[in-house]
């Protein structure tokens, strides 16, 4: 798949069928995170991938009851990791850990769309709760929830801004 036609293409999705995802595209995804680029390479991210009926349930209450998560067949829950401050102190704690996070989620969910898959990246969550829902240790700290599975239906795209307005040269 062309990568820009992807990318043009994908959509966030949050009504999804009920039909499991095959072990050989969750692979996919996992390896799509795994190869994301990351800040000297320190890689300071982790995910759960969250099938479990009830954690899915209780995870979608943590995000201001967003049901349509606790629907999809697979929870990927994305955690920085507060260790890189070794390597680059603060900056590395709170900036380069989310542009981790973020090159990674962006490269699995077009993995996703390329195998037929919808997913939504959800920033809206009491991170306290899923924090103590995944039990998680100290140096990780969850920053966004994405749901995957096939689609019910692919929406129109959202308007964009115009070049002009997005872009300056300079």
């Amino acid at each position: 798949m062309e990568v820009l036609k992807a990318i043009r293409e994908r959509r966030s999705i949050r009504n999804f069928q009920k039909k499991d995802i095959p072990q050989k595209i969750v692979d996919k995804l996992i390896d799509s995170l795994i190869w994301a680029p990351s800040a000297g390479n320190f890689q300071a991210r982790k995910f759960f991938f969250v099938k479990d009926v009830k954690l899915k349930e209780n995870i979608a209450d943590a995000a201001l009851s967003q049901n349509f998560i606790a629907e999809s067949p697979l929870v990927i829950v994305v955690c920085t990791d507060s260790r890189i401050s070794s390597r680059y102190g603060e900056r590395g704690e709170y900036l380069y850990t989310i542009q981790d996070v973020a090159v990674s989620i962006m490269g699995m969910m077009l993995v996703a769309h390329e195998n037929g898959l919808g997913t939504v990246w959800v920033g809206a969550f009491r991170e306290e709760e899923v924090f103590d829902l995944l039990n998680l240790p100290q140096n990780l700290r969850p920053v966004a929830i994405v749901p995957a599975g096939y689609p019910v239906k692919i929406p129109s795209p959202p308007p964009r801004v115009s070049r002009q307005e997005a872009v300056e040269f300079r």
